[in-house]
Formats: C-alpha cells, structure tokens, sequence
C-alpha cells in the first residue's frame, strides 16, 4: 500500500492531499484565491505567489490531519512542478522539496497537465469520517489500479485525453497514464480563458467560467449564432479567440475608429437579463460544440491509424461546466467510449491527482533529485 502526500500550488489554488494506492483520496485540502483576485476580474502572479507561502504549512498540515496519517506514515512526497505561474510553482516545489529532504521520502515531480486526465480514475469516500474510515479496506481491493475502476468489459488504453482549462485546451493520445501525445491544442485562447473574457463581456462578475455556465442554462442559444472555428479540415487544434470577438460585437456592436481610439455603439450595460441569458447560452454552445467536433474529428483520425480509443479522460477546470459533461457523456455514448470525468472537487487545479499520478511514477520506481526544477510550460 503506498500513501502519497500531493502539493499544487501552479496558479491561485494551494493545494494539498494524501491518497492511497493511486485512487483512493483521503484528504483533498484547496484553499481558493478567488477573493484576493476578484477585483481585478483575474489572477495576479504576485498576489498568488504570496498567498501560497501563507497558506502552504497549514495546508498541508490539514491534509495530514484529514486522512488521520502522520508524516512517518508516507511514502512519497509528489509535487506539481510543471506548467503554471513560475512564482506559484516555486512556493510549492521549495516545500516539497523541504519535507522529501527532512523525512528522507522520495520526491516526484508531476506534469500538472498531465495529471487532470488521471482525476477521472479517483475515488473519493464517504464525507463522514467514520464511514471513510471503515469503507478504506473495501475500496482498495476494488480500486487498487485505474484500470480495475472502469466496466469490466472495458479496457482503458489506447486513451482518447481532452484538458480543458484556463491554460490549456489540448487532446492527447494516451497508451497508458504515463504514455501520452499531443495530438492537439489551442493556437490562441484556451477554452477556459475564452469562457472569463466572454464574462467579462457580459459583466457578469468573477470566476466567470462558473457564472456563464449557470446563466446559459436559463438561456436560448438559439436567439444567437455565434461562430465554431475549426480550422483545416483535418486539423484537431482549437481557436476561440474568433469566438470571443463574435461575443464582443454581439454585445457592443463593431468598433468606430481603430487603437486605443476606438469606440463602440453600445455596452453590457444596455442588455436586458434575457439578452444576457441568452448570449451566455449561444456563446457555451458553441464552444462546447467545437471540442465536440474536435473529440469526433480525433477519435476518427486515430481508429484510422489503427489506435481505435477505447476511453474517453476530461480533466481541467473546464471540465466541471455542466454543458461539457452532459454532451462527454452523449458523445461516450455514440461512440462507445467509456467517459472517465473527474468528480466535481477535482476538476480545478488539486493535489489529489498529483499524488494519483505520482503513484503510478512510484510503482514503476521513477524518482526526481533535489535540482527538481519549477518549470512555467508542459515538456
């Protein structure tokens, strides 16, 4: 049996968690920034990285304390060292670096990316202590591996992988949890970026990924066509920026003028609510139908290469909006895919799946040294 203890601190979430056997999440610790950026509409690098060094200790010290494990009952510390905010990422690789050195534990440093699409394969017990508690024994014979957790007539891998987040919004061709291609990404705003600038658009306040997804779902995206980019024929890479602009003049009208001079006919302030309902509603289904047609256009150009999915992973803070999941699922479905969606708390940046990846590092003896780098992009 082995117990990870996972630290993420890649953008505006401190994070910290301890999970068994790869699966089984016995503590997810996130403290949230979301107060401390909120009025500047989105994440300041230095504010964040100074709200981690106040919050990483307890943190930590909290996760421990939830999954009632010391720090002599672990056997590896894991740390999200890749990609994010640089300042962020040192705060927690310092740390984990401190507790890999002081309790003489292995360190492993984790793709972040990489790790939202294991989230889908973790379990999280029962909130009541009492219940967790008894229910481990069980849960870990039945959950002793990812691939055990899936329908038994479904093998996991080869993996269709769609990250979706502020950051990110990249397929990916996986052979196993540690085997994977880019086969795709964003050439300009990711999706999650495009859904806090069409927020911003329509003043709706922040985190404006949460706040669109809840407006559109009162909306009629019917009342609105907005555009789908797709790119070449053939490609699988995303482009959203197109999208937001469409939203902008949708709601504004076109600019007058060029640069810093120009001007435009109206404002948010002039859309009544049922125009604000409804333009949410347009402006999620078209994104979401976009990655549709992205994960239709990948699956079909892999079958054809002879690398057929058998599992569909999402992971990302996109992946928690509620159009996403319901058409993830439908697609599976059409296809065949077994869908693998992260519960609703590991969907934004967490450690759990830092430590559930690190697992998989850990069984096959990977270990980093101490010159284990904070690092801004994915290799």
């Amino acid at each position: 049996m082995s117990l990870i203890l996972g630290i993420e601190t890649s953008c505006d979430e401190t994070a910290a968690s301890v999970v068994e056997e790869g699966v089984i999440v016995r503590s997810n610790i996130i403290a949230t920034q979301h107060k401390l950026h909120e009025r500047y509409g989105g994440v300041v690098p230095e504010l964040a990285s100074r709200a981690h060094l106040e919050r990483i200790s307890p943190v930590i010290s909290e996760a421990l304390e939830k999954a009632s494990v010391s720090f002599a009952d672990l056997d590896a510390i894991a740390v999200g060292n890749r990609p994010g905010l640089i300042g962020s990422l040192l705060v927690g690789v310092s740390a984990a670096k401190a507790l890999a050195w002081t309790l003489n534990k292995p360190l492993i440093g984790i793709d972040h990316v990489k790790a939202h699409l294991y989230a889908g394969f973790m379990q999280i017990p029962s909130a009541d202590p009492k219940s967790q508690i008894s229910n481990l024994t069980s849960q870990i014979s039945n959950f002793k591996s990812p691939i055990s957790n899936l329908k038994s007539d479904i093998k996991p891998f080869p993996a269709l992988g769609l990250v979706i987040s502020g950051g990110h919004t990249s397929l990916y061709s996986l052979a196993s949890p540690l085997e994977m291609r880019v086969i795709g990404r964003t050439i300009d705003d990711a999706v999650g970026e495009a859904y806090d600038k069409a927020a911003v658009i329509l003043a709706i306040g922040y985190p404006g990924g949460p706040r669109l997804d809840k407006l559109a779902q009162t909306g009629d995206a019917s009342k609105h066509r907005l555009p789908r980019t797709l790119l070449g024929a053939e490609s699988l890479d995303f482009s959203y920026s197109g999208l937001k602009t469409a939203l902008l003049y949708a709601v504004r009208g076109y600019p007058v003028g060029k640069g810093s001079s120009a001007t435009f006919e109206k404002s948010a302030a002039d859309l009544s609510e049922e125009d604000r309902r409804d333009l949410a509603a347009a402006f999620q289904e078209a994104a979401v139908e976009t990655l549709m047609k992205k994960l239709d256009r990948a699956v079909e150009q892999l079958a054809a290469q002879g690398e057929r999915p058998r599992s569909l992973l999402i992971g990302g803070g996109v992946s928690a909006n509620s159009l996403v999941r319901k058409r993830a699922l439908e697609f599976g479905e059409e296809k065949g895919l077994d869908v693998r969606l992260p519960a609703m708390s590991l969907c934004l940046d967490n450690a759990a799946m830092i430590a559930g990846l690190a697992h998989e590092h850990f069984t096959r003896g990977d270990r980093s040294d101490f010159k284990l780098e904070a690092i801004s992009t994915s290799r």
